[in-house]
Formats: C-alpha cells, sequence, structure tokens
C-alpha cells in the first residue's frame, strides 16, 4: 500500500499556503532594516571620526627564525637595562620596535617616551599568543609567521602591562611583558 503524507515538511503544500505580511510583521521587518543600515552607517562613516577607537593594524610574513635575529639585533642595539632577566630596550622615538613573542614571555621589555610615536612590529616565534596592552586596551593576535604592525603613541606616562590572551599552554598564566612611558 501507498501511504499518503499531509501537513509534512518533506512535501509541499498545494495551493497558494502564504499569505502577505501583516501590518505589524511590516514595522518589524521595517524596524530591523533601518537599524541595521543605521549601525553600519555609524560603524563606517561615524566611530572612526569621533575618536582614536581603531587601531590600524597591518602584516606582513616573515620567517620565525629571521624575524628572533631582527629583535636581538634590535635589542642589542637599543638596550639600556634589564628588568627580572629580561632586556629592556629605549629605541628612539619614530623608531621601529621590535618585539618577539614565545612561551611564555614577550621579549624585550619597552621604555618610550609619552607623546612620541612608535611603529611596533610583533611575532610569534613558536605558537599562536594574544597581544593586550593595558590599561589602554588594545588587542590583536600574533601568530608565527607573521609580523602585525600597529603605530603606538603613549598618552600617559606610567607602567603598561602586556597580556597574552589566547591559550599557548601550560605557563601561559605567567606570560607578561611591560612598556614604561617616561616623560
Amino acid at each position: 500500500t501507498r501511504m499518503t503524507v499531509r501537513n509534512s515538511t518533506l512535501v509541499a503544500p498545494r495551493g497558494r499556503w502564504w499569505s502577505p505580511l501583516g501590518a505589524d510583521e511590516r514595522l518589524w521587518v521595517t524596524v530591523t532594516v533601518v537599524w541595521a543600515l543605521s549601525m553600519f552607517a555609524m560603524m563606517q562613516l561615524i566611530w572612526p571620526r569621533i575618536g582614536d577607537v581603531q587601531t590600524t593594524i597591518r602584516s606582513y610574513r616573515v620567517d620565525p627564525a629571521e624575524y628572533g635575529r631582527i629583535t636581538e639585533a634590535f635589542i642589542a642595539e637599543h638596550q639600556v637595562g634589564e628588568a627580572g632577566g629580561n632586556p629592556v630596550v629605549e629605541p628612539p622615538p619614530g623608531s621601529a620596535v621590535y618585539v618577539q613573542a614565545a612561551q611564555f614571555q614577550f621579549r624585550p621589555n619597552l621604555r618610550l617616551r609619552r607623546g612620541q610615536t612608535y611603529t611596533l612590529h610583533i611575532s610569534s616565534l613558536d605558537v599562536q599568543h594574544g597581544f593586550s596592552l593595558q590599561p589602554d586596551n588594545v588587542n590583536f593576535q600574533v601568530l608565527p609567521g607573521y609580523v602585525t604592525q600597529i603605530d603606538l603613541t603613549p598618552r600617559e606616562a606610567g607602567a603598561y602591562t602586556l597580556l597574552c590572551n589566547e591559550y599557548c599552554g601550560t605557563g601561559h598564566h605567567l606570560m607578561l611583558g611591560g612598556i614604561e612611558v617616561v616623560e
């Protein structure tokens, strides 16, 4: 025998099964579309012009071993001290600054001048890490084989903490770095 299936989602209903939107449905669809377009316009046109809320991130490929050599040469040229076994460097304002992330440290610690702009280059030598600059709340991913580059202009003197915010292994909670901003 043949089975007849009625009112099933597997079989298309016969005749006109839909009806036009009601007034209340048209209202909510209109509100949703207007809201979505307004948010898109604000994100693209208004918010970037109101303040410095957009960090421009540039990236390029690099061999991790080569990046390690570049960072070590940068440290040798600009080292002014040591903090907790990690070198402290003070590069000239306007220069390129190289930081490497590796399990479980950021190397080197930085001493920067308030109000001066530096081009920060950061890459990982081993696994994916996160870069979180606190208290300024600058966040991005650090990947092996890629350099992430941002322009950094410290506005206030003081101590800033670099945190890894991407789980990178058993010592992840110890992965800290520092930036000292001086007058």
